[in-house]
């Protein structure tokens, strides 16, 4: 077996929190907290939300590329759920020359538009089999949330998301990794993630899960195990077609067969890999971000830990597995 330091970070575009949670000004190098917080997760595998490309906010900075260099990923993918710059109370002001979903890697640092956009982003230092990416349409409204820097709550429209899946070379053969980052609308979420069970269907097991799911305690891994025992359950056309059948041998004056009940369709083994509150960063009292399993034994996990960082109001999570 080899250990592996997996990780997930809920960046908030790399903001400078000071200890108090209160946002900092950026330095003039505007990605070096961001690196410095990378680097010391020492990550294999990085999974990364509210990631920036080019806003000026962030000081123009390609976050995801920054971040691949301050943990020495050999192959990483940015998912940019959109493209266009973030407008006060009212959401992003979208770029209408790009829409839909794009994905850059590293063969588009040195050739980049310069086109603003956000996302999610995963890096990995192990060689990869396989990449794949959707977009998740955002909810038709929002709600009154706390935001940084400011009192109170303030109402927030809901976002387009984004999440990207790998199929990682490991040690002992493939496994699959997702990054994701899941609306704060509920109801919303939790079909994006039964969504993310199905998407992933046809990858190689092990799963990895990870991400900011807006969804606390037991339910993101109640919910991607009902994805998987609903994917089993008999069809109703296969139901139908077998009392057809029963109908058909009554008629025919066969004696009635004593009925089987089947037995109800198990949960797959999805649990928590960590549990340990992560938002926000300077009080943690709530876990929004998660890494989830499948397939991987509950003795394969080592540690699991939340680092405070001086960037973004969640902190990291990261474990460390044989895997």
């Amino acid at each position: 077996m080899s250990q592996l330091r997996i990780a997930t970070f809920n960046l908030l575009h790399g903001q400078p929190l000071a200890a108090d949670g209160a946002p900092l000004p950026y330095p003039a190098e505007a990605g070096a907290p961001l690196g410095d917080a990378v680097a010391a997760l020492d990550a294999d595998v990085l999974a990364l939300q509210e990631v920036d490309r080019h806003q000026e906010r962030s000081g123009l900075v390609d976050q995801a590329a920054v971040a691949a260099k301050a943990m020495g990923a050999a192959d990483w993918r940015f998912a940019a759920a959109l493209h266009g710059r973030p407008a006060p109370s009212a959401g992003w002001v979208p770029d209408p020359a790009v829409t839909g979903l794009q994905v850059y890697g590293p063969a588009e640092v040195d050739t980049a538009t310069g086109r603003p956009s956000y996302g999610t982003a995963l890096l990995t230092r192990l060689p990869v089999r396989h990449w794949r990416a959707r977009r998740f349409a955002p909810a038709p409204f929002g709600l009154p949330l706390r935001v940084a820097g400011r009192r109170g709550l303030t109402a927030v429209p809901d976002e387009p998301r984004a999440a990207l899946a790998a199929v990682l070379e490991g040690a002992h053969g493939p496994f699959t990794v997702v990054a994701a980052h899941l609306s704060f609308v509920p109801g919303w979420n939790v079909a994006q993630l039964a969504a993310v069970r199905r998407w992933i269907a046809d990858l190689p097991q092990p799963y990895l899960v990870l991400g900011d799911f807006n969804l606390i305690g037991a339910v993101p891994r109640t919910v991607l195990g009902s994805a998987a025992a609903i994917e089993r359950t008999t069809s109703r056309e296969r139901v139908r077609e077998l009392r057809a059948a029963r109908r058909g041998r009554i008629a025919q004056g066969e004696p009635r067969r004593r009925r089987v009940r089947e037995p109800r369709p198990r949960l797959q083994g999805w649990y928590d890999l960590a549990r340990t509150p992560t938002y926000p960063s300077h009080r943690p009292a709530v876990q929004f971000d998660h890494v989830l399993a499948v397939g991987v034994p509950r003795t394969a996990v080592r540690s699991a830990t939340t680092l405070r960082t001086g960037v973004s109001d969640h902190r990291p999570l990261l474990v460390e597995v044989d895997l």
